[in-house]
């Protein structure tokens, strides 16, 4: 198939009924051997069996710096205005590791290594605890709630503003200028107003932090952004703008696919009220709970697709299939489509709590560009499906079709509202 050919077999990601459920799709074309293709509705590649999307994640020549070749190429499509937002964007976001490779890459994620270590994360573990009963403590005694809200946004924000040592007051404006921040960095369609909002937010955010470094070499103590500012490899530190942008893509990336991650699991638990039970019966059991995290990210994790551009023309074979892909164009790592590939995951559309190869889902990324807060991911899974599991009895769901996220990012619902009786 040449390149810009269309397969048969084709998604269009702008139909309402796509966006809330891929997966019958993603699972026909993994049945059929569509692995990969060109899609005429995202003018991209698509990759979708785990042997294809594992490959793409560890090869170099499909690059995770996307910011900047969507800056440039945006600057030169829009007016004045709209230029200058994007391109402070583009500044402001080119020092985020997830954007970087190579050389670039390693400096950022060595020295962010160090202060984010396993011993730092998991000694977050009672705080975690209290912040997950303080937000199940606001649905006592009420028959109805909002749990994306209510709980699955707020306990991951909490959680990373104490790590950033970011007082509770300023929780709401950190959250908010995030959620502006996202429409750019995880919407999929084509709002000018988007880059405006959110370049006014992520300027307030990038002051906020400079502040709040300042203070903290001034009054260091034992958070992890201590760790992160006296981090260094030799003689080399995080300099000031790439101390700002790794705590902006900390509170970003910690709080927008762990909320998704608590949302879609409850979901999944409730659609499969014996693999809820199952986890009831073995809350004592840590390995199990946190294998019941990973089989819930399996299922349905917060992570739809990673995008990477090609920097040279490639052909990529994929069984008898060979497709031309040329330099520049996108392609589009389908994570979700891997975690339902029956090749690896048997009974893929199933919640198995036990499944024995859960921790191979992908939702957490591959290679070296592995999610930095994966570690701090499973602790909030463990200790806040642990605790849901313990304090919330007869759960349904209010809206059996809720509206998603319109994004090929990430995957997650607007809303979650539920009822269920919580002691």
């Amino acid at each position: 198939m040449a390149s810009g050919d269309t397969s048969p077999a084709q998604i269009d990601f702008r139909d309402p009924q796509n966006i809330a459920d891929p997966y019958p799709h993603f699972r026909a074309l993994l049945a059929n051997n569509d692995h990969v293709h060109w899609n005429t509705s995202i003018q991209g590649w698509c990759l979708t069996s785990y042997k294809d999307v594992t490959a793409s994640l560890l090869d170099p020549r499909l690059s995770a710096n996307r910011i900047r070749p969507f800056v440039e190429h945006t600057v030169r499509n829009q007016g004045e205005a709209a230029s200058e937002a994007i391109s402070m964007l583009g500044e402001c976001l080119s020092l985020w590791m997830v954007f970087n490779d190579g050389q670039r890459h390693t400096h950022l994620r060595k020295l962010a290594n160090k202060a984010f270590t396993r011993r730092a994360v998991f000694a977050l573990q009672p705080r975690i605890g209290q912040i997950v009963d303080e937000q199940l403590d606001r649905f006592v005694g009420r028959d109805s709630f909002d749990f994306m809200a209510e709980f699955s946004w707020l306990v991951p924000a909490r959680v990373i503003a104490d790590m950033l040592g970011v007082p509770e007051e300023d929780v709401d404006d950190l959250k908010r200028w995030s959620d502006d921040l996202a429409k750019f960095v995880l919407a999929s369609r084509i709002d000018p107003e988007k880059y405006n909002t959110a370049a006014a937010s992520l300027a307030e955010m990038n002051e906020y932090f400079e502040h709040l470094i300042e203070a903290r070499r001034a009054s260091p103590g034992d958070k992890i952004i201590d760790g992160l500012i006296t981090a260094h490899d030799g003689e080399e530190l995080l300099s000031l703008p790439e101390l700002v942008a790794s705590c902006v893509l900390l509170l970003f990336a910690g709080h927008e696919t762990t909320a998704h991650f608590f949302s879609n699991g409850l979901r999944g638990l409730i659609l499969f009220p014996d693999e809820l039970e199952k986890l009831r019966r073995n809350l004592d059991d840590d390995r199990y709970v946190t294998n019941a995290g990973e089989e819930l990210m399996r299922w349905d994790g917060p992570s739809l697709s990673s995008v990477r551009v090609l920097t040279e023309d490639v052909d990529w074979t994929s069984g008898d299939q060979t497709v031309a892909m040329k330099k520049d164009q996108r392609v589009f790592t389908f994570v979700a489509a891997a975690n339902h590939d029956a090749r690896v995951f048997p009974e893929p559309q199933r919640i198995d709590l036990a499944r024995e190869n859960a921790r191979r889902q992908l939702s957490f990324g591959h290679g070296i560009h592995m999610c930095l807060g994966a570690n701090l991911a499973r602790l909030e899974g463990l200790v806040g499906f642990s605790k849901i599991a313990t304090r919330m009895r007869d759960i349904s769901i209010c809206d059996p079709q809720p509206e998603w996220m319109d994004t090929l990012i990430t995957r997650g619902v607007k809303h979650l509202h539920i009822k269920a009786e919580v002691s």
